[in-house]
């Protein structure tokens, strides 16, 4: 482990704090690669125009024709979080724009697997929609959309996930329209949108059309803010890097949660995760809310979830936050079992006196296929190498496929990694797709070793020992006049996330004491330069030497109704 601090440009930093921003707020920004204040600027008119998204006038042209003539609209969602908020922003939005036909289908992770498949295409079809529209999914849904444009249907596809490869070529599929940043020739400036984010996208074109059509005007037409507590959550549940595009979309939505102008479902998942609204931040759409709707598509069925989002009534909402609640207990019990068998799977490849393989390949026949993903995280943060973990594919007649998911470490495009051992190793994987850091594959089960051999191929070549070194970003020492309450509360207003990380300081403190809390965190009482303050390393038991380098972050509890800072232990470099 080494912690290390990152530059903090001060000509900027001075630039920033001159404009009025907190001296403390000016550094943090500054080292994140803030150039100014305009970027800081979360007013929704300083988003990227629509224009700039390839497709997306035509998108908005084929669905206003649709609401027009009466056409039955389907959408097709992902069974994550992101596919989840996409749908309902879909269906909330669109009716909000006059559709009158519109409802939605949500695959089953175990039968159906990824994406838009021809049979899914078929269902749509039987369900007597005219046009398909795919949430979080569809750029390398080559199969369902040609079945869909077979059997009659328009097909829209609204994605932002990487196209696929076809003979070394990008490839797209045949669909109407496809709208997504990462398709050939658009330049859309926020690549990392997420999928509730792109479909937001379409819905402003939508609206923009029809109010050139007369159906409204700028006074009368509906309002799509309501819809950004869904974009927030989306965007910081799918982990994607926040630009200050997706900042500003995670801002605005979280102003009208804290002025609770939120769903109603919305509204009972916070109370079910004991998290309150008004004092919303982007930790609880990733960590409290976000894991709750993507129980229900790694255990159950994404129906659940995507009905919390689109009911209005709170009394069905909170039945089913509770429902939620529980699923996502059950995720947990059955995570952690996992998580200690891949652990002793992955510890059992190299002994203890050395590094662990470039790259960690893990399967056990018992694993959960809808929480391998989870685990591989687990096991790449413990490891801090490229991880896959495996289970047995649950679908009828694929019980000789394995399903795998994995999470990578920077420096190495975990997608594009798949592609080369598809490429060095023709047929061993059957599907695959994902992002620079997440990805997921299937195999067969007799392909594991080779699979697990072409990675480490490619994690050797691509991977130095500087990478593979476990390094913690942080922002320095803390001034002790920064070591205040206020300033823990201004610090959780902002959004922090994936590519723009919450502030983490690093120095060496004094361990006054220590004792296990639960038998599974170390609480303890330092000195931080002199003044004694508490701190908590959660999952953690080993001890720490007298005087250590810690690297933390700030938080306030409550003591006999005092509130208190206190620092929530990162990492430590002995």
């Amino acid at each position: 482990m080494k912690i290390i601090v990152r530059d903090i440009p001060p000509r900027t930093a001075w630039t920033l704090e001159q404009a009025g921003i907190h001296p403390l707020l000016a550094q943090l920004y500054a080292a994140r690669g803030v150039q100014g204040t305009q970027e800081l600027d979360d007013s929704l008119a300083r988003l990227i125009p629509p224009a700039n998204m390839l497709g997306l006038s035509r998108s908005a042209v084929l669905l206003a024709d649709a609401i027009h003539s009466g056409k039955s609209l389907c959408i097709v969602a992902d069974y994550d979080c992101d596919g989840a908020t996409a749908c309902a922003c879909a269906l909330r939005g669109l009716r909000l724009l006059g559709a009158k036909k519109v409802h939605y289908l949500v695959p089953d992770r175990v039968v159906d697997g990824y994406g838009l498949t021809a049979p899914i295409s078929q269902r749509v079809k039987d369900s007597g929609a005219d046009v398909l529209i795919t949430v979080d999914n569809g750029i390398a849904s080559f199969d369902g959309v040609a079945k869909a444009k077979a059997l009659g249907l328009q097909v829209l596809v609204t994605d932002h996930h990487l196209p696929a490869s076809v003979n070394g070529q990008i490839a797209l599929p045949d669909a109407d329209v496809i709208v997504n940043p990462n398709q050939p020739g658009c330049s859309f400036e926020s690549k990392s949108i997420a999928g509730v984010g792109v479909m937001f996208y379409v819905l402003l074109a939508l609206r923009a059309e029809l109010r050139q059509r007369g159906y409204f005007d700028a006074a009368t037409q509906p309002k799509l803010d309501t819809l950004l507590p869904l974009v927030a959550l989306g965007t910081v549940a799918d982990v994607v890097k926040l630009d200050a595009n997706n900042r500003r979309l995670v801002a605005q939505g979280l102003k009208r949660v804290r002025a609770l102008a939120i769903p109603a479902g919305l509204a009972s998942l916070f109370v079910a995760a004991g998290r309150k609204p008004e004092a919303a931040t982007t930790f609880d759409f990733g960590f409290a809310l976000g894991p709750r709707i993507n129980a229900a598509g790694r255990l159950a069925d994404m129906t659940l979830g995507i009905e919390c989002l689109l009911t209005d009534d709170p009394a069905r909402a909170d039945e089913l936050a509770k429902m939620l609640d529980g699923i996502n207990r059950e995720r947990r019990v059955i995570e952690g079992g996992m998580r200690e068998q891949a652990f002793a799977i992955a510890e059992s490849l190299f002994d203890e006196a050395e590094e662990p393989p470039p790259a960690i390949c893990v399967f056990d026949p018992d694993f959960h296929e809808g929480v391998v993903g989870i685990v591989a995280s687990r096991i790449k943060d413990k490891l801090h190498r490229p991880t896959f973990v495996f289970a047995a594919s649950a679908a009828p007649g694929k019980e000789h496929e394995l399903k795998g998911s994995g999470r990578s470490i920077a420096g190495f495009h975990l997608r594009d990694a798949l592609d080369l051992v598809a490429k060095r190793y023709p047929g061993v994987l059957l599907r695959f797709g994902g992002h620079a850091m997440a990805a997921g594959c299937t195999i067969a089960e007799e392909n594991f070793d080779t699979f697990e051999q072409g990675l480490n191929e490619v994690a050797q070549e691509w991977l130095d020992a500087a990478t593979l070194t476990r390094r913690i970003e942080t922002d320095g020492p803390l001034k002790p006049e920064y070591r205040r309450v206020e300033l823990v509360d201004v610090l959780h207003k902002e959004v922090w996330g994936q590519g723009f990380a919450p502030p983490t300081f690093s120095e060496e403190v004094e361990v006054v004491s220590q004792r296990l809390l639960g038998e599974k965190h170390l609480a303890l009482k330092l000195k931080h330069q002199g003044q004694p303050v508490d701190g908590i390393w959660f999952g953690h038991t080993e001890p720490l030497p007298a005087r250590v380098k810690l690297a933390f972050r700030l938080d306030a509890d409550a003591w006999n109704g005092m509130r208190r800072v206190r620092f929530l232990v990162e990492a430590a470099q002995v």
